[in-house]
């Protein structure tokens, strides 16, 4: 004990240590510059030096503008044995030197951050992705769109602060759904049960060709295209050479039992209607359908169209809509057209959505307690039709802060069953209560893309000192894109297999039930 008590006696005084200096304090990012001294070593970029393998390199803060076509992919976030827009995107980092050997697979460690997280099949024209990249030497973008599919496309990017985060400020995000015309058309692929209803009335529906047994439509209703068609006859001198016009066309839905192409041609003559041209004693059946004022019946063997010989029940019901008392039934087409009124009631509809709402029932596994289910819209409306390939297509665009999982495809879907009269329009306000658990149609992702991330506040805040983050710089090249690979993809998808088509004769009320809930205001009532 004197021992330790000796020792603690010849400890010198803290007093008399001489000073240390501390440790040296991690530095924060700083809030309105890139740090130009975070070094890494990099692979070598595309076309260097051989005898370069690794550079030291200067990493940047950077938000990376780019677009993608969703088709084949399981979504934008990377998600492990999926095919995704992230993975490639990575990817593509890495063999343009962007993303050092040590960091790839490793996102977190070049501070990645995405605005939106886009659905299987979802595309893409405004998206942005931010994170610490090297970005010398120059040429950056050319060396990413090399080692990318033709269907991801780099537009630029921007040098930003150093505490950017391409998703916590992104202020709003709009995104369009290119819904064709006729899915607000009530007369267009009904169910089965409104035409057995309709069976014996003045205003009988027919058989939906396009969809085969999947549903029932009013023929002629498809779209508009204009484009030349040869009519070639049985003898190869007797051409026609002058050109036809195709004034409608309905699109080509692929059918359980047949695949049947209709056409309303007009020509040099009058053709006034169309009818149904049905050969069951072949297997190859080339038809197009046009009747003149001298009852001409006009056939396509250019185009193979197979049916099923042993649907004799089919042909039967085909027979039964097609004549009566022995008389063939004219097929017209209902003259659907998105007009003022239209446009006027459409609109309405959307705008239940506008404003701040628990949007529970329009998502998956989200519960309405949970505060992430009350969501804000700022803008929803539908007011431009483009035609694309031949088919009319309605832009509905929604503008918000953020948006759950199928929730725009959801809100979409309600909205169109409205518009169809298969649910009230009440039932908007009805699903977006708190206490109420009611099952909603979701509409197809093909129609769906991001339009644009907008960084409203960031902006304003950085305005003298960083570039203006917006599609303003690559609106000609964005608008290429959206054009060739997204436009052309949705319209080619409901052309081959009428995704929107199908869907619209599930809108019914054994596989959405909830179509017919009532409030208990509306219940009270009745």
């Amino acid at each position: 004990m004197e021992n330790a008590e000796t020792n603690t006696e010849k400890l010198p005084s803290p007093s008399l240590l001489p000073p240390q200096e501390p440790d040296p304090k991690r530095l924060k990012m700083s809030a309105t510059t890139t740090s130009d001294d975070e070094r890494d070593l990099i692979p070598a970029a595309a076309g260097a030096d051989s005898t370069t393998k690794r550079q030291l390199c200067k990493r940047r803060k950077i938000a990376i503008f780019f677009a993608y076509c969703g088709v084949g992919y399981q979504g934008m976030q990377k998600n492990p044995g999926a095919k995704t827009i992230e993975g490639d995107l990575e990817e593509a980092l890495f063999h343009s030197g962007a993303v050092s050997e040590r960091d790839r697979g490793n996102p977190r460690r070049y501070d990645w951050a995405r605005s939106a997280r886009t659905d299987k099949g979802v595309s893409a024209v405004g998206q942005v992705v931010s994170g610490r990249f090297c970005i010398d030497p120059p040429g950056l973008v050319e060396r990413l769109n090399s080692n990318l599919p033709t269907q991801i496309r780099i537009f630029g990017y921007k040098r930003v602060t150093a505490s950017f985060n391409a998703k916590k400020f992104c202020d709003q995000r709009r995104y369009v759904y290119l819904l064709p015309v006729f899915a607000l058309d009530s007369s267009s692929h009904r169910d089965r049960e409104s035409v057995m209803a309709s069976l014996g009335s003045g205003n009988e529906l027919v058989k939906c060709l396009e969809c085969s047994e999947r549903g029932r439509k009013v023929i002629g209703v498809m779209g508009k295209r204009t484009y030349q068609l040869g009519l070639p006859s049985n003898d190869e001198n007797a051409s026609l050479n002058s050109q036809v016009k195709v004034d409608t066309v309905v699109s080509t839905c692929n059918g359980d039992r047949h695949n049947t192409n209709l056409e309303s041609v007009e020509t040099n003559k009058t053709i006034s209607e169309s009818v149904m041209v049905e050969n069951a004693n072949s297997e190859s059946v080339n038809e197009t359908l046009v009747e003149s004022r001298t009852s001409e019946t006009v056939q396509n063997e250019n185009t193979d169209l197979s049916l099923d010989l042993d649907s004799k029940n089919d042909s039967k019901v085909m027979a039964e809509e097609r004549s009566v008392n022995g008389e063939e039934k004219l097929l017209k087409g209902s003259g659907f057209c998105y007009g003022e009124e239209e446009k006027k009631r459409f609109n309405r509809i959307l705008k239940h959505y506008v404003g701040s709402h628990n949007f529970h029932n329009f998502t998956t596994r989200t519960k309405a307690e949970d505060p992430s289910a009350r969501r804000y819209i700022i803008s929803f409306g539908a007011d431009s039709v483009v035609n694309v390939e031949g088919i009319d297509f309605l832009k509905c665009e929604v503008v918000g802060q953020s948006f759950m999982l199928h929730q725009i495809r959801k809100m979409i879907g309600l909205a169109v069953a409205v518009v169809r009269n298969c649910a009230p329009e009440s039932l908007i306000e009805t699903a977006l209560q708190k206490d109420v658990n009611i099952n909603v149609p979701t509409a197809p992702e093909v129609g769906l893309y991001l339009d644009e991330c907008i960084f409203a506040s960031y902006n304003k805040k950085w305005k003298d000192s960083h570039e203006e983050l917006s599609m303003k710089a690559y609106e000609e090249e964005a608008e290429n894109f959206k054009m060739k690979q997204i436009f052309s993809h949705i319209a080619r998808t409901e052309q081959k297999e009428g995704v929107v088509a199908l869907w619209l004769h599930s809108l019914n009320y054994r596989n959405y039930p909830d179509l017919r809930f009532l409030g208990n205001d509306e219940a009270a009532d009745h």
